[in-house]
């Protein structure tokens, strides 16, 4: 699938950002990518929620084969072949992927930590000096010449 197939195809769901990702495209739409183009296929994100939808049409979740095993992408989900003839219907799968892919950012976002703060009536921690990091001296492997060995041994 090329851009401006992409553009035209979603044209009734509004205006989409697509960026290049593996051998195709993601697309995202108010900063939340909610659908993949990849090779000839369209997939959709999807979740709980929406996946009997997905399986009442018969679709299935987006796969790749790695050298080991097939990995089955249960958050993406190809689109109905059907759709792309429906524009109109294509922007209502649109919108609940979109709001699959919001769903899930929510999911993702960590909760804030608060601020440690030292208790009033806990005692202060000693501070502990670390001890100066010294250096060993490496020695070098050089070739020595004879008279300098013989030098060496005779100081010693």
């Amino acid at each position: 699938m090329d851009r401006e197939f992409l553009i035209d195809l979603f044209a009734d769901f509004g205006p989409v950002t697509l960026r290049r990702m593996f051998s195709g495209y993601g697309i995202s739409a108010d900063g939340t990518n909610f659908a993949l183009a990849l090779r000839a296929d369209l997939y959709f994100r999807a979740d709980d929620e929406t996946i009997p939808q997905f399986e009442a049409e018969g679709s299935k979740p987006f796969q790749y084969q790695t050298r080991s095993k097939t990995v089955i992408v249960n958050s993406y989900w190809e689109l109905p072949a059907r759709l792309f003839d429906d524009s109109g219907e294509l922007a209502v799968w649109a919108r609940s992927a979109l709001v699959a892919a919001q769903r899930a950012a929510l999911r993702k976002r960590p909760k804030a930590r608060k601020a440690k703060t030292p208790a009033r009536d806990a005692p202060a921690k000693k501070a502990v000096a670390k001890k100066p990091v010294v250096k060993k001296a490496v020695a070098k492997n050089r070739r020595v010449g004879k008279a300098k060995r013989a030098h060496r041994t005779r100081l010693r």
